[in-house]
């Protein structure tokens, strides 16, 4: 008989042991749950916060983009400004030719910051070689050159063509 009480006792520990590893299982996985939830909780806090630094990034690039926009057009009306000067003869006129070369110089640094204005900087930037490297035949021309600032300054669509077509009549060969 003591054999038969010692396989009951045997039976029911091993049941109670396994009801004892099912609610500690169970307490695992609770615990598991807890931890899954906090973790999906942080990923969707995480990616609000992601969207919202992307969006504040594309705000602040805009704004930028305008303000380089802005700062160009205030170097083209400098450069025009200063060749009305040269063109009415007020002082000296190689001092005057460095002003509209700086002019022009800034301009075309702001039109390289700007990411909308790709065809045109090639223009902008030939046109301020021009001045660079033939300044005898720029100096000779500034009346077409004032005409092309203005063209830019009101917006019109050849602007950019035009300086193209001024650019390709340098005699390049020579200053």
């Amino acid at each position: 008989m003591a054999k038969k009480k010692d396989k009951k006792d045997n039976k029911k520990d091993a049941l109670q042991g396994m009801i004892d590893y099912t609610y500690r299982d169970m307490g695992q996985e609770f615990i598991m749950r807890r931890k899954m939830l906090r973790a999906i909780v942080l990923m969707i806090i995480t990616m609000i916060a992601l969207v919202v630094f992307i969006a504040l990034y594309i705000d602040e690039r805009q704004k930028v983009q305008e303000t380089y926009r802005k700062q160009y057009v205030k170097a083209i009306e400098t450069a025009d400004d200063e060749i009305k000067g040269y063109l009415n003869a007020d002082g000296d006129l190689d001092y005057r030719y460095r002003m509209i070369f700086t002019s022009m110089a800034e301009a075309r640094v702001f039109a390289f910051l700007r990411k909308d204005f790709v065809d045109n900087q090639k223009s902008i930037n030939e046109l301020y070689t021009v001045f660079l490297k033939y300044p005898d035949q720029t100096r000779e021309r500034m009346e077409e050159v004032k005409v092309l600032l203005d063209d830019i300054l009101s917006e019109k669509r050849e602007a950019y063509d035009n300086i193209n077509e001024f650019v390709d009549s340098i005699y390049k060969k020579g200053y």
